[in-house]
């Protein structure tokens, strides 16, 4: 199989390998070369005409398009525009058929499993991150029994900031120091700073006095060895923690795409959508964020929330993120990425109607904003950025023990999480081996997402329980990135 017409309503087709003008698909006469993954017409497409593909527009034609032409940036224009009225239109959600399973996780003492037993510095301001380092490399010396790694997770905040932007930063950092893949912390301040230990434990809450230390940098006379001194207590108490058997409704998964292409949509994101029906059918839970990235494709998560204050929830975070764009200054349907659009992708909306694909088809139970924890299972919404790493942390802080990241063009990052990358072809799964976890490019030749889905859930039970690691653990590649809005002084 090399092309596609994904939907019966669509007026275009996708081409899942190079084709040649002159030849004949689906009845028409391909006028131009068609790269993998960019689209073709299949009838005559007026100006102004809707381009319709996922059997929803993903723009209109900004010139005529004739049977067989190339379909992409040079004759579409996004609908996109700014702040909208929804009407709820409940859709029909059919029952799913979900996957029960068990991994070999860690059981924290507030109920909830990791799936790894790391030791995480949690920088309280940027000021320490080259302590945080420091001591982080030197620890690596302590990792024993189940300890499997020690982390510093550094960023630029936690000072000379203000209002709900020095909030957002606390919160992704409570979110981090809360986390159950985490069997030890190190909260790393400075002493003077906004977000000074003190303030930030009034944000963080209750924590556990053995597994969550706190240390100031101006209070003793050499940080370094103080800091080195709580390391090795903690790999020493959590180096005895023992995995045990837990179930899959336990699993909190993050899902995500970037670098993505004209198949992305179609193999990846739905394999990751048929997951995520597995893993929610069987109790487990899944978040989708990215809210730029649901532009477009709104209405029909909106149509999915299980009630009408969802509905208006969701409808307050997706405006709000429009009006963020609009108070600086910035359109809200900006083009996806340079290596989107090379890839086949034309407008945000047909970015975001293959984007969405990943959340499969179960209700929307909850809204999240920035920084909340998951509080019921099912498909939650969250409310972040779509930038790769901002809005893996995000899904990190909200509880994700790991993120399942798609991906068309691949990329070598993590988050503070294991973070799956699924390449939506095998070509790309061939070139970067060294960055692609899993392949869903198969799915073109064997056409089945179901199956593929299965295979990912049986691949992530077995991540879960720590027999296989991700590309970016082996290597070490893991950061965080928290989303900023607001004056830095």
């Amino acid at each position: 199989m090399d092309h596609l017409k994904i939907n019966a309503k669509d007026n275009v087709a996708v081409a899942l390998a190079p084709l040649r003008a002159g030849e004949e698909r689906l009845g028409v006469v391909l006028k131009d070369d068609i790269k993998r993954g960019h689209k073709f017409a299949l009838s005559a497409i007026a100006e102004g005409e809707n381009v319709i593909k996922y059997g929803s527009p993903i723009g209109r034609a900004s010139a005529p398009i004739a049977p067989g032409e190339h379909v992409h940036t040079h004759n579409v224009k996004t609908n996109l525009c700014g702040v909208l009225e929804y009407e709820y239109e409940p859709a029909a959600i059919p029952p799913v058929e979900g996957r029960k399973a068990t991994f070999l996780g860690f059981r924290r003492k507030d109920g909830r499993v990791g799936i790894r037993n790391e030791i995480w510095i949690v920088p309280t301001v940027g000021c320490v991150n080259e302590v945080a380092e420091a001591v982080a490399a030197k620890a690596r010396e302590y990792i024993g029994g189940s300890v499997s790694a020690v982390c510093a997770f550094t960023h630029p905040f936690g000072c000379s900031q203000l209002g709900d932007d020095h909030l957002r930063t606390q919160k992704a950092l409570a979110g981090l120091v809360r986390h159950p893949n985490a069997g030890g912390v190190l909260v790393l301040g400075l002493g003077c700073e906004n977000n000074n230990i003190g303030r930030f434990r009034a944000v963080l809450g209750e924590t556990d006095p053995e597994r969550v230390r706190f240390l100031n940098c101006q209070d003793v006379e050499d940080e370094e060895e103080e800091a080195l001194a709580i390391l090795k207590e903690l790999c020493d108490i959590a180096s005895r923690d023992e995995r045990e058997e837990a179930g899959s409704d336990e699993l909190v998964v993050g899902l995500k795409c970037g670098g993505s292409d004209g198949l992305s949509g179609i193999t990846a994101n739905p394999c990751v959508g048929a997951f995520s029906d597995l893993l929610i059918g069987g109790g487990g839970s899944a978040i989708l964020t990215e809210v730029p990235e649901m532009f477009g494709a709104e209405q029909l998560l909106m149509n999915r929330c299980e009630s009408r204050e969802l509905f208006d929830r969701t409808v307050a975070m997706i405006n709000g993120f429009k009006e963020y764009f609009i108070r600086y200054g910035q359109p809200v349907y900006e083009n996806p990425s340079p290596g989107n659009i090379e890839g086949g992708i034309t407008t945000l909306e047909d970015k975001s109607l293959g984007c969405t694909e990943k959340s499969g088809s179960t209700a929307v139970r909850d809204v999240l904003g920035y920084g909340d924890p998951v509080k019921v299972r099912g498909l939650s919404l969250l409310n972040a950025p779509g930038n790769d790493l901002v809005a893996s942390t995000s899904l990190a802080v909200s509880g994700a023990q790991l993120v399942l990241f798609t991906t068309g063009r691949g990329t070598p990052f993590g988050s503070p999480v294991p973070t799956v990358k699924i390449s939506s072809n095998s070509a790309l799964a061939e070139k970067k081996s060294g960055w692609i976890d899993f392949d869903a490019g198969i799915i073109t030749e064997t056409g089945d997402v179901k199956g593929c889905g299965e295979a990912l859930f049986e691949y992530v039970m077995k991540l879960a329980s720590g027999e296989i690691l991700t590309k970016n653990e082996k290597t070490g590649k893991r950061g965080i990135s928290i989303f900023k809005d607001g004056v830095t002084l």
